[in-house]
Formats: structure tokens, sequence, C-alpha cells
């Protein structure tokens, strides 16, 4: 075990550094070709576009770092394993651990570059990228592809409560798995609106299925959450206040399917919502605000989702973002917390 440890500590660091290197390359190229995020015009969304007017043109696509420097260290880590077997700890892909969240991330991260893409040239819906519509279709067709595999592959078709213990639901796992990847990826993509508010409270809700994955002996997953983490340190280091680049769909999105995947492989997708308590928050002022605008003409907060209504109020960015942190880092140790009781009571 205590090796397991050094060997999610050195990747995690290893993440840090590669993707740390890689920045300066990444930021010369979006800002040489001017890949920055199109605000949504003030006739749609007035008070957005008023908070938002000086981001406009700010780099996205920085989820790149992300991704990118995961698949390097998996490609890295499996060509040392194959050239001097001595070193095969660094190697950390594996059919029934890492392969199918490392295949949502990729699939769902160039989906996203796309749409991302779309936005810097203002093409799809309204100059925004891709249509609602269609965006919820590519990620549940990739939703159903995981949850076919989990079901058919896998036989998987077990969700287990905390201190209750395993409930066989069936055929039913299909469409619970369809939906925890898709509202998740959709709930950080609605968190991605101020500097550093989605990328760190990813990192705590990767952090916490880390814990999970280690404590249920699962190191493979344990170190793919522990790169994904070192990379989002970088990440972060360049995407505070102000931002030099932002994360966009490419990251938010892909990012928010994993979360979901490595929480069903953990078998503790029951504590997502506790653990990912910001994503949550988030997104249900966004669908309130939907619904009220919808039914009764009016609304409930001056900009949804919430983080903008506090800005709206006038909190300054870093202190909401700082707040969110706060509430992620707490909620996500108790899910840990649940976790470590739950196990606890099955030895």
């Amino acid at each position: 075990m205590v090796n397991e440890l050094i060997r999610i500590l050195f990747l995690s660091t290893a993440a840090f550094i590669v993707a740390a290197v890689m920045t300066p390359a990444l930021t010369y190229f979006l800002y040489r070709y001017k890949l920055g995020k199109q605000i949504r015009d003030a006739s749609e969304a007035p008070i957005y576009a008023k908070l938002h007017a000086r981001k406009s043109g700010t780099p996205t696509m920085g989820g790149i770092l992300v991704w990118g420097t995961l698949f390097i260290l998996i490609c890295a880590g499996a060509l040392v394993a194959l050239l001097w077997p001595q070193f095969a700890a660094v190697d950390f892909l594996s059919r029934s651990e890492t392969l199918l969240p490392l295949g949502a991330l990729l699939v769902s991260a160039l989906v996203g570059l796309v749409d991302d893409l779309f936005n810097i040239q203002k093409r799809g819906s309204h100059g925004g990228g891709l249509r609602m519509r269609h965006r919820l279709l590519i990620y549940t067709l990739i939703a159903v592809i995981g949850a076919w595999w989990f079901y058919n592959k896998l036989e998987w078709d077990v969700l287990h409560i905390p201190l209750v213990g395993n409930i066989s639901i069936g055929w039913w796992y299909v469409p619970v798995f369809i939906l925890v990847i898709v509202a998740t990826s959709f709930a950080v993509n609605e968190t991605d609106g101020l500097d550093g508010l989605a990328g760190g409270s990813l990192l705590t809700a990767y952090a916490a299925y880390g814990v999970i994955a280690f404590v249920l002996g699962r190191y493979d997953l344990a170190v793919f959450c522990a790169v994904i983490i070192g990379a989002l340190l970088a990440f972060l280091w360049f995407n505070i206040f102000p931002a030099r680049f932002i994360m966009g769909d490419t990251g938010a999105m892909s990012l928010g399917v994993t979360l979901g995947i490595i929480a069903l492989l953990t078998n503790y997708a029951v504590l997502l919502p506790l653990i990912g308590f910001v994503f949550v928050i988030e997104t249900a002022s966004a669908l309130i605000q939907m619904i009220s605008k919808r039914v009764w003409k009016r609304k409930i907060f001056i900009s949804a989702p919430l983080h903008h209504h506090l800005e709206a109020i006038g909190w300054p960015e870093p202190k909401i973002v700082m707040r969110f942190w706060i509430i992620a880092a707490v909620m996500a140790g108790l899910g840990v917390m649940l976790v470590l009781l739950d196990r606890s009571t099955v030895l």
C-alpha cells in the first residue's frame, strides 16, 4: 500500500510538471491565433454581458492542458513499462479500471473542442457553438456507450447505498448511468463561469474519488484521479483571477463525463451530489431560473447560475470562487467520511 501511495504522489507530481511545462506553448498558441471566447450578445443576456465584457477574447480551450497531460502520461507509462519492465509501476492503463474513463474523456474532449472552435468562429446557435439539443444528443450517446459497457461487458446492475448496502436495479441501471453522466457533464459546464471556479471544484471532487478508489484497492483508478489532480493544479496556476485562459467545453464537459464514470466505477455514484455539491447548486439555480421565467414570467435570480447572481449583487469574483472552493472541499470531505464509515461497517 505504501508503494501505491508513492506511485500516486509521484505521478501526480509528474502531471503537474508536464502540464506546467506545456503551458507556455499552449498559451502562446491560443494568444497567437486569437482563440478567445465570445461573450453572449447583450440583447440576449444584458447583465451577464456587462459583468463579463472584460473577459471577451480570453483564450479558451485551456482544458487541453488537463486531458493532454493525462494522455501523455498514460502513453509514456505504457511505453516505459514495455521497454523497461522494472519500471512497470508507472503504467496505470488497465482494462478494468482506467480504459473506459480514458476513452470517455478523450471522446468528450474532442466534442468539446469542436464546440469551443464553433464559439470562437461565431458558428452554431446564435454564434455560440453547438446547439443545446445537439450537445445533449452527443453526450447522451457517449453515456449510452458507457452504460452498454457497464451493463453488458462488466455485467453491472448494482447501486451501492452507503451504510445500507447494494441494491440490484436490473436494466434500470442503464438509464441511471446515462442520467449520472449527462447531468454531471452539464453541471460542470454550468459551473465554468468564473476564473478558477470549475477547476477548483473539480479538483476537490477528483481528490475525493481518488481517495475512495484508493480505499477500495482500485489503485490504477486512484492514480488516474491523481494525474488529473496534478494537471488541474497546473491549470489553476494560470486560471485563477485574472485568468490567462479558461477551461472551455473541451475541459469542462470531458472532466464532467469522466467524473461521473469514476463515481460509477467506484460504485459510490450516490454520493456524487454531495461530493460535487457546488455543481448541484449551480445547476439547480439555473434550472429554477429557467422554470420561473417560463412558467411565472419572472426571474428568481438577477442572473443565473448562482455565481452570476452573486456577481450582480456586488461580490468580487475571487471572493465567490474561494468561498465555493471551501464549500466544495467541506462537502467532498463529508463524502469521503461516509465512504470510510461505510467501509468500516462492511469490514
